[in-house]
């Protein structure tokens, strides 16, 4: 975006007409909330006074101990550019404190700069993430509210006019630009209705700001052309599920810490020790890559989609696999996550599993380069593929075990986490769905 001080977003504020600021913060499930004044509020903004009440946040703090501050990161200065007509809207994204000027250990912003801080203290300068966040386009009925028809028909890279989404998607990549985002690509995905626009990789907290501006510009463009964007991991039964690919890298020195000239498929020890954390604690981080009941009616066979704990220089069956880009841009690819994840919470796990992979000098295990969705059970287990959880319950059963992936997430954010997904698969453990009506109703 850029580098801004104070005076800097004075005099932007003023000469762009901004009437009103949206200081925006991420809860625990990924939401993105915001705190909006009017300008005349910014120089009290700036100097981190504005508080707020932090026990109206899901998974936040108690009553008694409500009162919380925000932090803008001034770097994060936006001007929306939708909103001209009666005085403009900008946004700042804030990190949380605590009135004590402590950062607040539920606030997954802050949570990440903490895991980020420890891959600094291994030696590493950046760690780099380019996500490709896919989503859905449903048309709105008459009261504005979001059906299941599909405004086209199109498959992957379809053109107009099968591809009646393209407007949209293009009206939404000019919004992007004009905020600073450096689009790479734009096309249909595999399903009817599925989008994909995938932006230039950043440092990892920078990436994480862009998703969720990113989301918030997607539904708010596709709104104007009546259509309701989502980014639920799968809304539609037999069709593929969105996907949001995380793409990952650490620097050292200036040099892609992963790439080696001399070594096996050009790899470092480094991004073999990291490939291999990622493994290891692929089941535990699932929880909280794919968060919902929804995501894991994504991760079954037969739909691109990740379902087995495997790697791969080639195949694009596994979790885990090595895009055939080298040099600086050498790079992991973990494909499991969905844009239904909160991303910092998302980058913190998978960021601790690569690192602790590192600081154990861990040797992942052989790459599977066939079709894994060709193999039956027992080539699975000769090739040592386990599965990743098939439910959310499972998911977090498998968390709970797990010290590195808790530890990344902190004992506040771990405790609030697992409290709401339980209740939600509750909710839906406990609830009667169509598909048993129309399975039993008449049979018994």
């Amino acid at each position: 975006m850029g580098k801004y001080t104070k005076e800097d977003i004075m005099n932007l504020a003023r000469e762009e007409n901004v009437k009103f600021i949206r200081l925006q913060f991420t809860d625990i499930l990924g939401t993105i909330k915001n705190v909006e004044i009017p300008v005349s509020q910014l120089p009290k903004a700036l100097d981190n006074k504005m508080m707020f009440d932090g026990s109206s946040i899901e998974g936040f703090v108690r009553i008694e101990e409500s009162d919380m501050n925000l932090y803008p990161d001034l770097d994060t200065w936006v001007v929306f550019p939708w909103t001209a007509e009666k005085g403009k809207v900008a946004r700042l994204i804030c990190d949380i404190y605590m009135p004590d000027g402590t950062p607040f250990a539920g606030d997954p912003r802050n949570n990440l700069k903490r895991i980020l801080k420890e891959m600094e203290e291994l030696g590493f300068s950046n760690f780099n993430l380019g996500p490709e966040p896919e989503f859905f386009l449903f048309k709105l009925d008459a009261n504005g509210e979001p059906t299941l028809e599909l405004n086209d028909n199109g498959g992957y890279f379809d053109l107009a006019p099968t591809d009646l989404g393209e407007n949209c998607r293009r009206d939404i990549v000019l919004e992007l630009e004009g905020m600073g985002f450096e689009i790479e690509a734009s096309h249909h995905e595999v399903a009817p209705g599925q989008h994909e626009i995938d932006f230039k990789y950043a440092d990892a907290l920078t990436a994480c700001d862009e998703i969720q501006t990113f989301k918030l510009v997607v539904k708010t463009i596709a709104r104007k052309h009546g259509l309701h964007a989502t980014f639920m991991p799968k809304p539609l039964f037999g069709v593929s599920g969105s996907g949001m690919h995380c793409n990952m890298s650490l620097f050292k020195d200036g040099r892609n810490a992963f790439y080696d000239e001399s070594g096996e498929l050009q790899l470092s020890e480094t991004a073999y020790q990291f490939i291999a954390g990622t493994i290891k604690h692929a089941q535990a981080y699932t929880a909280i890559t794919n968060p919902t009941v929804n995501s894991y009616k994504r991760l079954v066979p037969g739909y691109e989609a990740p379902c087995y704990v495997a790697w791969s220089g080639q195949n694009r069956s596994p979790l885990i696999r090595i895009p055939s880009a080298r040099g600086m841009s050498t790079r992991v690819e973990v494909r499991s996550v969905d844009p239904a994840a909160n991303p910092y919470l998302a980058m913190a796990v998978l960021l601790q599993a690569g690192l602790d992979g590192i600081k154990n000098q861990m040797t992942p295990p052989p790459a599977v380069d066939r079709n894994i969705y060709s193999m039956n059970e027992e080539e699975r287990q000769q090739e040592g593929v386990e599965d990743l959880p098939a439910t959310l319950a499972e998911a977090l059963r498998i968390l709970k075990k797990s010290d590195v992936i808790k530890y990344a997430l902190g004992e506040h954010i771990l405790e609030h986490f697992i409290e709401a997904k339980e209740i939600e698969w509750d909710m839906f453990r406990t609830q009667v769905h169509p598909w048993e009506r129309e399975q039993y109703m008449k049979m018994y």
